[in-house]
């Protein structure tokens, strides 16, 4: 048996944000919270009695432990976190407005001790005792070396018969369309699931405006077991590997949109887990309202609250 459920490795930050109404350049107070793709998914996970292992380099300072302590209280354990004395935490910050402003996010992650770290470092031993490694499109093209370990994970974990998850994450203030879908190509070839947006799968791979279609092209591109494509406020579409899976979004009175689309991730990979691909669909648009609905990059949840949430949600199944 493995030691965990779910293993992630990835950059971790404080988000530093004002709220709706209110401008950065002119802004007085600032409320933090831990972030991270890697972490959010893991900590929803957590909250639903998963076991979960995260690795990362961090400051050995004040800043470093508000991250591991947050994802420690979630239940994730922490034991592989690098403790660096050099490089800092990246920070962004959120400008949240209403229409007609955009809501607008600076990045400050220069220097970051996960930018520095080497794929010799990792604790392969500790990542790899898992059912399934989940892994994002974050990571590659914070540096040099964080793309090597990227590429180093999925091919320990193909060596080692590790099923690996992998969300596309395409974050364009990181790097070009062009870069990421060559560079993401290649680590998302036979992965037991794929998740993808629907706007990513066509900005980055071609992929046709029609969610069914775009779907068996990302099978074809990427021999993926499972893929799963978010539609916005539309819901989710997935490929089980029999049948199409539908999950409409659940309405929801929208206070904070970072890290829905982790949670959504988070509740597949429980379904995953259970063997239940339908259910982990379910429970993904439950999480990923849960998430939409309070403050903060890491939803706060039960497993009883996210099974009442999704058992009043409609199952489509479309064969």
């Amino acid at each position: 048996m493995s030691r965990f459920d779910v293993t992630s490795f990835g950059e971790a930050m404080l988000r530093l944000s004002v709220p709706a109404g209110v401008r950065l350049e002119t802004a007085r107070q600032l409320d933090m919270v831990p972030a991270g793709a890697e972490c959010n998914v893991l900590a929803a996970l957590a909250r639903l009695g998963r076991r979960c292992g995260w690795a990362s380099s961090l400051p050995d300072n004040a800043l470093g432990h508000i991250v591991v302590n947050a994802l420690r209280q979630a239940g994730v354990d922490v034991t592989a976190v690098h403790w660096s004395t050099t490089g800092r935490i990246g920070t962004y910050f959120i400008e949240f407005a209403v229409p007609p402003r955009p809501t607008q996010v600076i990045y400050d992650r220069a220097h970051a001790c996960m930018t520095q770290w080497q794929p010799q470092q990792l604790p392969w031993d500790y990542l790899l005792d898992t059912r399934i490694l989940h892994l994002t499109g974050i990571t590659p093209p914070l540096s040099a070396s964080c793309q090597a370990m990227v590429a180093e994970a999925v091919r320990r974990a193909r060596q080692q018969g590790v099923a690996v998850s992998f969300d596309v994450n395409f974050r364009h203030k990181l790097w070009t369309r062009e870069v990421a879908a060559q560079t993401l190509l290649p680590l998302i070839q036979e992965v037991e699931l794929l998740f993808c947006s629907l706007r990513d799968a066509r900005a980055l791979f071609g992929c046709a405006p029609e969610p069914e279609t775009a779907v068996q092209q990302l099978l074809d591109i990427s021999k993926a077991r499972q893929v799963v494509m978010t539609l916005a406020e539309e819901g989710v579409i997935g490929w089980d590997g029999a049948a199409w899976q539908r999950q409409p979004a659940l309405p929801v009175q929208i206070v904070d949109r970072i890290g829905a689309g982790d949670a959504l991730a988070a509740g597949v990979l429980q379904g995953w887990l259970a063997g239940d691909f339908a259910t982990g669909l379910r429970y993904g648009v439950a999480l990923a309202a849960l998430a939409l609905s309070q403050y903060g990059d890491m939803v706060v949840t039960s497993l009883p609250e996210v099974e009442n949430l999704a058992k009043n949600n409609n199952r489509d199944v479309m064969r």
